[in-house]
């Protein structure tokens, strides 16, 4: 029997250019903001302003087509953005200032995250509200 090479067996720290696309095709802006955990997954054409710092911790994935803002034009907030070990962000989702996603946490696709999120729940919606927790 074939064992099924995960696709985290090679995986390396990406390199990371100010303002220019990674070979995932995400994007950082501020790059000397972002801390970047251990087998992190983050899906293409994502945009992460860590001006005021954004932590991702190990094995967190953010799908595809995500926002994630430590700066709001629309209504002048600011603050970091802490996304906790094994939080799972669906794709198009978008995180504002001043979030924590906390750890096992799982949000929905197409989800606005003003809020923080406790550890081990799941939640989705635009706002992003809590849905059910996660059974360890």
């Amino acid at each position: 029997m074939k064992k099924e090479k995960n696709r985290f067996d090679s995986w390396k720290f990406p390199e990371i250019e100010e303002a220019k696309p990674t070979k995932y095709n995400w994007i950082v802006q501020n790059k000397e903001g972002l801390k970047l955990g251990y087998k992190s997954d983050i899906g293409a054409f994502t945009y992460i302003n860590a001006k005021n710092g954004v932590i991702i911790e190990d094995f967190v994935q953010l799908g595809s087509h995500c926002s994630v803002y430590t700066v709001s034009t629309i209504d002048n907030k600011e603050g970091s953005i802490h996304l906790k070990e094994n939080s799972k962000i669906g794709s198009h989702s978008t995180i504002m200032p001043n979030v924590t996603i906390g750890k096992n946490s799982i949000i929905g696709a197409h989800s606005l995250v003003l809020s923080d999120i406790p550890d081990n729940v799941v939640a989705f919606g635009v706002p992003a509200k809590v849905i059910r927790s996660i059974d360890a």
